[in-house]
């Protein structure tokens, strides 16, 4: 049929009118053969989605084809209604999650096929063609601002749901750092928030702001879901810290997945017993964190720096090691201490072998040697003592922190 092109007159308008009120009567069965064939076209979808979603969907075809064809025959407030209508229809499928594709499919099926029962009701009545040229335009264009306000309201509504589920999620994420995964029916609402299984392994990852604006992890969600883990991010404390979920690599694989996005100090730590050991697990991770010097850039995994961590934790019992240990060493000239724990960090290293520390500091045997009997007479340790040697070490880590 071709586009109609005359004027509008009043005259014509009241046959177009007239004409959308002959099929009226014909609402419900017009809209039941449109859910018919939504049903046939999306099975998959509504059988999904289940019977209160189909039963649903025919009562909103009836009041969509009934209202559309009354905003048509100009029925007073018909359009005003109509209109509000196609909000709420936004919303609701939004809320519901279905695609908005899908929806937008159904108007454009459901127009057609009123379109072909007004041409069918106008072939009985012997309407006039330029009345159904009219009618066309009509309900063509109204499909246009149908959509346009299906979109805007399913669009507002999709934002608003993100919204408040980004909130409830981080709600949640700082109630499992509080430590209230420990209670049973608490652990099931913040799994079912996080949208992750009662079996799925969690880690903890903290990234301290340090002062800085910038991100100290740059965001590696997308890179996480591809390696089958779900993660939820927020801030907290100056930090910036993750729950990470789902197929996790050791602790050492997660270090080198988040490692190259690193731009600060991160520290890792697993939780073995899921969400309610969350909150242990972010004091373990903020720890790790606070092992790497405040100028670097790092990933390190807890189980990896538990000498560090533990004394990190207890600064005063660290103060009194390195007292008890490097401190003579400490208090020497400047040069003469630098040199000498130098020597002892090299001779730790390599089993307090002095051939090996030697090829480790570039100088004769010898050398080192003379430097490990000064070492024991000023701490009054020796290296070949297991006992001595581990707290010579402990206090090297100390005196680092």
């Amino acid at each position: 049929m071709r586009p109609f092109s005359g004027e509008v007159t009043p005259a014509l308008d009241a046959q177009v009118a007239e004409a959308w009120m002959s099929v009226l009567g014909q609402a419900d069965a017009i809209a039941d053969d449109i859910c018919l064939s939504l049903l046939e076209k999306d099975a998959e979808v509504y059988e999904r989605t289940g019977p209160e979603f189909q039963v649903d969907v025919r009562a909103s075809t009836r009041d969509h084809i009934r209202r559309g064809i009354e905003a048509m025959a100009g029925v007073d407030n018909a359009t005003h209604n109509t209109a509000e209508l196609w909000r709420q229809t936004g919303r609701r499928r939004a809320r519901q999650g279905i695609p908005m594709e899908m929806v937008l499919n159904a108007y454009t099926l459901g127009t057609r096929v009123l379109w072909e029962a007004l041409l069918a009701q106008g072939a009985r009545d012997n309407v006039d063609e330029q009345v159904l040229l009219v009618a066309g335009q009509q309900v063509w264009s109204a499909l246009d601002v149908q959509n346009a306000v299906f979109i805007e309201a399913y669009r507002r509504e999709s934002v608003r749901l993100h919204r408040r589920d980004l909130q409830r999620q981080q709600g949640t994420l700082d109630a499992l750092v509080e430590g209230r995964g420990a209670d049973p029916d608490f652990a099931a609402e913040a799994r079912e928030a996080l949208g992750i299984s009662a079996e799925q392994a969690v880690a903890c990852v903290v990234a301290p702001y340090d002062g800085s604006l910038e991100e100290p992890l740059a965001p590696l969600e997308d890179r996480l879901e591809r390696q089958g883990i779900v993660s939820h991010w927020h801030v907290r404390g100056g930090a910036y810290f993750g729950l990470l979920a789902g197929d996790l690599p050791p602790e050492d694989g997660l270090v080198d997945l988040l490692r190259p996005h690193a731009t600060g100090r991160v520290g890792l730590a697993a939780a073995p017993e899921g969400v309610a050991g969350f909150a242990t697990a972010f004091l373990l991770a903020t720890r790790a964190a606070d092992t790497v010097p405040r100028d670097h850039q790092d990933v390190v995994a807890v189980s990896r720096r538990l000498p560090e961590v533990l004394l990190g934790g207890n600064p005063e019992i660290a103060s009194l090691l390195v007292s008890q240990t490097v401190g003579p060493l400490l208090a020497q000239p400047p040069h003469v201490a630098e040199t000498l724990v130098e020597t002892l960090v090299a001779l730790l290293a390599h089993d307090g072998s002095a051939k090996h520390a030697a090829e480790a500091l570039y100088c004769h045997r010898n050398t080192v040697i003379y430097r490990t009997r000064q070492i024991e007479e000023l701490t009054g340790l020796r290296l070949s003592d297991p006992r001595d040697k581990l707290l010579l070490t402990l206090g090297v880590l100390a005196q680092g922190a």
